[in-house]
């Protein structure tokens, strides 16, 4: 991949939270079907253990934490609560679509690797305007043996876009996301609008921002620097 800045080669997304505002709209119902299981979550708790985890990983906690699994119904209850949620209430980020406006400017690749499912991502994308803008460049954590924080998705989209990983940016707004894309090897910005920067700083991220359109600016400066880097 030759187009882009020198030595950038491919800009990795994660989408919840980072593109579009789902997070506390997934978080608040699927906060209240824990309730209803009788678990005594609050949305904050929710920040600190689930956001950022594949399904079958909050499946695990929810089992650890209620001493047996939840009810066969209760996953496709909770995409069916989420999905309605999300399809009346989610948008972009603030500030997003003008970071993706000048990131086409630059002609620098840009693609979404999430923790989430192909359905969730496309729906939301969808829904906040943004699905053309990375149409045929969405990867999930359905498409690799291991979610996040292994680094399976963000190299699974280095591959298939032909880039070295040493010269990917991933953005992401999690600690477990921030240590998926340190353990890939790429430079890491950590989004901390919504979650505390020593969280992602403790976790690795290279480089700290909470507004979307302080983002191409980092990522001029960043340039061709290591992962290392901080």
């Amino acid at each position: 991949m030759t187009h882009g800045r020198p030595g950038l080669q491919l800009i990795i997304f994660d989408c919840d939270g980072v593109l579009v505002d789902s997070e506390r709209i997934a978080n608040r119902i699927f906060c209240a079907m824990l309730n209803e299981l009788g678990l005594p979550l609050s949305l904050d708790d929710m920040f600190e253990h689930f956001v950022g985890l594949s399904m079958p990983q909050c499946v695990a906690l929810i089992t650890q934490r209620l001493g047996r699994p939840p009810p066969e119904a209760f996953v496709p209850e909770l995409h069916r609560r989420t999905a309605a949620a999300l399809q009346a209430e989610v948008t972009p980020v603030a500030g997003v679509r003008d970071a993706l406006d000048v990131l086409v400017g630059l002609r620098i690749p840009h693609c979404v690797a999430s923790s989430g499912d192909h359905t969730k991502i496309r729906l939301t994308l969808t829904a906040t305007g943004l699905l053309e803008r990375f149409d045929g460049r969405i990867f999930s954590v359905e498409d690799v043996a291991h979610p996040k924080p292994a680094p399976d998705v963000f190299l699974h989209a280095a591959r298939h876009l032909h880039a070295d990983p040493a010269a990917c940016a991933v953005i992401e707004d999690t600690p477990t996301g921030v240590r998926a894309g340190v353990a890939a090897g790429m430079q890491v910005f950590g989004f901390c609008a919504n979650t505390p920067a020593h969280r992602l700083r403790a976790a690795g991220a290279h480089t700290l921002f909470a507004d979307m359109r302080e983002l191409p600016r980092l990522l001029a400066a960043a340039g061709a620097a290591s992962p290392a880097r901080h």
